[in-house]
């Protein structure tokens, strides 16, 4: 299925991707909290969206973004269901079962991360 995008939808793609690039490695965040970080905290759905368009841009991180409770929800998007747990593991991130072990050791929330002072 190809998803067509409309401007709007466009630039929103383009806001999340910018965040992501900012993810350290070896910290993950969560759809949600790019979508509040963004001023649309009801768009974590789109998030998702621009994360499984992602895996066309190579230098977007895609593997650190998961669920608000570190499930990797979006492994099915990646080119094997492994790929998003290995890549993750790689930066020392325990997963088991799909879940991200010590889940708010490894949180990055953009709202305090990129915050202007």
């Amino acid at each position: 299925m190809s998803i067509s995008l409309n401007d709007k939808h466009k630039d929103f793609f383009d806001s999340v991707f910018e965040v992501v690039k900012l993810i350290p490695s070896g910290k993950v965040t969560s759809y949600g909290a790019i979508a509040k970080y963004l001023g649309s905290s009801k768009s974590s759905r789109m998030v998702g969206w621009a994360m499984n368009a992602s895996h066309k841009i190579p230098v977007i991180p895609a593997h650190r973004v998961v669920n608000r409770i570190g499930l990797l929800t979006g492994k099915y998007h990646f080119g094997t269901l492994t790929e998003m747990e290995e890549k993750l593991k790689a930066e020392g991130i325990i997963v088991e079962n799909d879940q991200i072990q010590n889940f708010k050791t490894h949180y990055w929330d953009p709202m305090i991360a990129l915050r202007m002072d």
